[in-house]
């Protein structure tokens, strides 16, 4: 009966509906929502202060903090940009396709932090796609699919795997090995790239936003200054042509090609040759054209493919959460405030043929933007709102590579072997990336994800009070009862369970919240818990159904153009598979009784 819930269970019930549904409705960063729960856990006396903080000092916790700084060691020694431009090759067909992108994107998954794998990947698949001709929505999903499902093989990557961990050692006493969920994770893994490859036809088939901003002439027009026009001698600012209603005007190029890149100053005077590109509705600026006494360019030369040399040009895409979303960049000062300019916009592979600057965002659009090619733009100051993926090359030279190679290599053999425990060997690698100069102390903390540390940490306080206050037994009585004497109903009725959660929460935090309920019921049906546990790990990575169930789904939202829909087509029957043969291997590999 819930009445016979304590007030201690009651309070965490609420935080947690609470916590649950500023995560769902709100644009509240996930730290601050955990912290939040953490303080009224603590204030309410729920939880002390060392069971509400223990999370921050959990090795678990702990652990994904240093596979941050071994992947940047990874990253800027250029070994993770040359696996992902050498491993993809040429393909015939789409199946092909598939098959060589899922399984180097899982593998690698499997030893490095999945959500660095499949930001690498991005870049890479979209121009990939253009060489195999295959537009890159049909390959973003699997790649995000294969990336969560290669997390589960070894645990070691990711925060999921590494939390089950800590969790299981701290109840049981025993240490759970690397490698105990390989043999089921990777049947599932075969399992739902097979079924991917049945299935691929529910995959959207969606026009690259890259090949949308490639038709340079589809949202700009290139006016060029006669030697007999009426406004030379103006300056742009009497002529009003940085605020035309049409769009903006992106660059002037005086007629000794001297440059003028947005914005451009009201004081430059305007000259006989001169050419003026402006970005926004082609019709009302061809107006605007005809207005001025302007005339086309015969030969225009603002172009985005090819050398960028003149000007740089960025795509990001509109995260979820953006305080961008809803509003039209002309109402903000962004522009101003970063020093771009937006030239384009683009949604599911339609440019949006209104002026870039009136254009109301939503998340997963897409834009362009350019800039001074001398200017470096501070992406980390606009993480919250926009992803940026085009990122520099780093060129894969001398031997500081196969130094960051050997680290990680030497890394996974020591804990394998036990010679050291995980943190240890982490730590040590960790320490090697920095002694060997693989990546500097600061590139080390700069990649270190605070948000994802806290919502651990957050996650584990959570996890301990669910247990704590009974709700976890509750819980597991009412399995229990619902299943009887029999394991395998309660194992399906787990995975279930663990899967529809984890479709509104993190993985992450899925697994927090889950593991208590799956080790009271363990302890109630007298059956050992590693298989449970398994079961678990490969329920809550199965996150195929929403953008915002993962953030790997999250990442390639709009590089793919995708809709929220376009994950639930593809993604139930993925699901179900998924889950089906995730409860087939725990059953053949594991004794549930």
């Amino acid at each position: 009966m819930l009445t016979d819930l304590g007030l201690d269970a009651w309070i965490t019930i609420v935080t947690l509906v609470a916590l649950m549904a500023t995560l769902l409705f709100t644009r509240l960063r996930s730290d601050v929502a955990f912290l939040g729960a953490i303080g009224i856990l603590f204030l309410t006396g729920v939880l002390d202060s060392t069971q509400a903080f223990s999370g921050f000092i959990n090795p678990s916790v702990i652990i994904v903090g240093v596979m941050f700084v071994i992947a940047t060691g990874l990253s800027y020694t250029g070994v993770l940009q040359w696996i992902t431009k050498h491993v993809l090759g040429r393909p015939k067909g789409e199946t092909a396709a598939l098959l060589r992108l899922m399984l180097p994107v899982g593998m690698l998954s499997a030893f490095v932090n999945n959500t660095s794998v499949v930001a690498l990947f991005v870049d890479v698949v979209k121009f990939w796609s253009k060489k195999i001709g295959v537009n890159p929505s049909k390959l973003l999903i699997p790649m995000s699919y294969a990336s969560v499902m290669g997390g589960s093989l070894i645990a070691i990557a990711t925060p999921t795997t590494l939390l089950l961990v800590g969790m299981y050692e701290q109840q049981t006493g025993e240490p759970l090995g690397i490698l105990t969920s390989f043999l089921p994770a990777l049947l599932c893994f075969a399992a739902t790239t097979l079924a991917l490859i049945i299935f691929r036809r529910l995959l959207p088939d969606i026009t690259s936003s890259e090949l949308v901003f490639d038709r340079t002439s589809d949202y700009t027009v290139e006016m060029l200054v006669t030697s007999n026009n009426p406004h030379i001698g103006k300056t742009i600012g009497e002529l009003g042509l940085n605020h035309v209603q049409a769009g903006s005007l992106v660059e002037l190029i005086h007629f000794d090609n001297y440059r003028q890149m947005s914005p451009v100053s009201d004081d430059e005077p305007l000259m006989g040759g001169d050419r003026l590109i402006f970005s926004g509705q082609i019709d009302d600026l061809l107006e605007l054209a005809k207005e001025m006494g302007f005339v086309s360019s015969d030969h225009p030369v603002f172009s985005v493919s090819g050398k960028r040399g003149k000007r740089q040009l960025n795509t990001a895409y509109v995260c979820f959460g953006s305080n961008l979303i809803g509003k039209r960049l002309s109402d903000t000062t962004f522009e101003r405030d970063h020093e771009i300019t937006l030239v384009a916009v683009s949604r599911r592979g339609e440019r949006i043929k209104v002026p870039p600057r009136d254009v109301v965002l939503h998340a997963g659009d897409s834009l362009l933007f350019v800039h001074q090619p001398h200017q470096k733009i501070n992406t980390e100051a606009m993480k919250l709102q926009l992803e940026f993926f085009d990122s520099p090359e780093i060129p894969v030279t001398g031997l500081k590579p196969l130094v960051s190679t050997v680290i990680m290599i030497s890394m996974v053999l020591l804990a394998t072997t036990g010679v050291m425990s995980l943190l240890q060997s982490a730590f040590l690698a960790a320490s090697a990336m920095l002694v060997f100069r693989c990546c500097t102390p600061t590139q080390a903390m700069n990649s270190i994800n605070w948000e994802i540390i806290i919502t651990l940490a957050g996650g584990i306080a959570i996890s301990t009070a669910i247990q704590k206050t009974g709700i976890a037994d509750y819980v597991a009585t009412g399995v229990f009862s619902l299943c009887g004497n029999n394991p395998l109903l309660v194992l399906i009725a787990l995975c279930v369970m663990a899967a529809i959660v984890t479709e509104f929460v993190s993985n992450s935090s899925a697994i927090v919240l889950m593991f208590p309920i799956v080790y009271a019921t363990t302890v109630d049906l007298g059956c050992p818990l590693l298989p449970y546990a398994i079961a678990l790990l490969l329920s809550v990575n199965s996150a195929f159904l929403t953008p915002v169930s993962s953030p790997l789904n999250l990442l390639v939202y709009g590089p793919g153009g995708y809709r929220a829909t376009d994950y639930l087509r593809i993604g139930l029957p993925l699901k179900l598979v998924y889950l089906t043969t995730a409860i087939v291997a725990i059953c053949l590999i594991y004794d549930t009784y």
